[in-house]
């Protein structure tokens, strides 16, 4: 009996062992079709991608190692994806969000256009999100709000419109927050604008270069800009006031002294006349 327990416990971690193993060596299949996904919806013209084919789809991963530039694993499976400045074009594939791992992803600097697909919202543990100085469109996604993790969404530098999506106020991680220079528009949400102590949760420089945009703290930012000008106005009427002053005083003292002079030669043609 003693002899068979041991047995069974033996080749018990034998299978574990090799489970482990072989999550380790071989790809999860969600995060392959993922990848594959992603590199057919992306145009590549200076080659960046040449080495993300097939074959390392099928085993992008060994443990904490990628066999893929611009790809970070984490025991086994892809948990950040950074392909910045890579000239990249084409469309952010919705099979991204079979990376279901994913907790970073960064594309900004290239060329991509298209929308944001709202499938992201799939991408449960992600905490960064970047898209920035691309040439997406569209609206921003309400549903992701559902990524609960976000610390970061940056997504200046763009073309997208709509108004931002209230639901984005909630996500209580929420540290860093850039949709400047788009085509939004309508009111800033109130969460996302809501004052802590006397500052805002994210500052005016997060919403500027959105015309249709409104609201706290971009009001705060257009009045001190309002004053700044009133002050140049005020500062340019003042000095043409003084000017003007100025030159007024000047004429007043130059008739004074003509007259004068004017008088003194009346004097002296009078005292130079014969009487008759």
């Amino acid at each position: 009996m003693a002899r068979n327990h041991r047995f069974r416990y033996r080749l018990l971690l034998l299978l574990i062992a090799f489970e482990t193993t072989r999550r380790l060596t071989s790809a999860d299949p969600n995060d392959e079709a993922c990848l594959k996904n992603l590199r057919q919806n992306l145009e590549d013209p200076a080659s960046n991608l040449r080495n993300w084919t097939s074959s390392v789809f099928s085993n992008p991963c060994s443990g904490f190692t990628s066999y893929l530039p611009g790809a970070t694993c984490n025991n086994g499976r892809i948990y950040k994806l950074s392909l910045t400045s890579l000239s990249l074009r084409g469309s952010i594939s919705p099979f991204l969000s079979n990376c279901t791992n994913l907790q970073s992803l960064d594309l900004s600097s290239n060329q991509i256009s298209g929308e944001i697909p709202p499938d992201i919202q799939f991408l449960v543990n992600l905490a960064v999100l970047n898209l920035s100085s691309n040439r997406l469109s569209g609206e921003i996604p309400p549903l992701l709000a559902l990524c609960a993790y976000l610390n970061v969404i940056d997504l200046h530098d763009n073309q997208l419109s709509g108004p931002i999506p209230q639901q984005l106020g909630l996500l209580a991680r929420l540290s860093a927050f850039d949709v400047s220079n788009n085509k939004l528009s309508g009111q800033i949400p109130t969460y996302l604008s809501n004052r802590t102590g006397t500052f805002p949760r994210f500052n005016a420089s997060s919403f500027v270069g959105n015309r249709g945009l409104y609201g706290y703290p971009l009001q705060e930012m257009m009045k001190s800009k309002g004053l700044s000008v009133m002050a140049i106005v005020g500062i340019g009427l003042g000095s043409g006031v003084a000017s003007l002053m100025i030159s007024f005083t000047g004429v007043c003292i130059w008739l004074r002294i003509t007259e004068k002079k004017m008088a003194e030669e009346e004097g002296k043609i009078s005292q130079s006349m014969p009487d008759y």
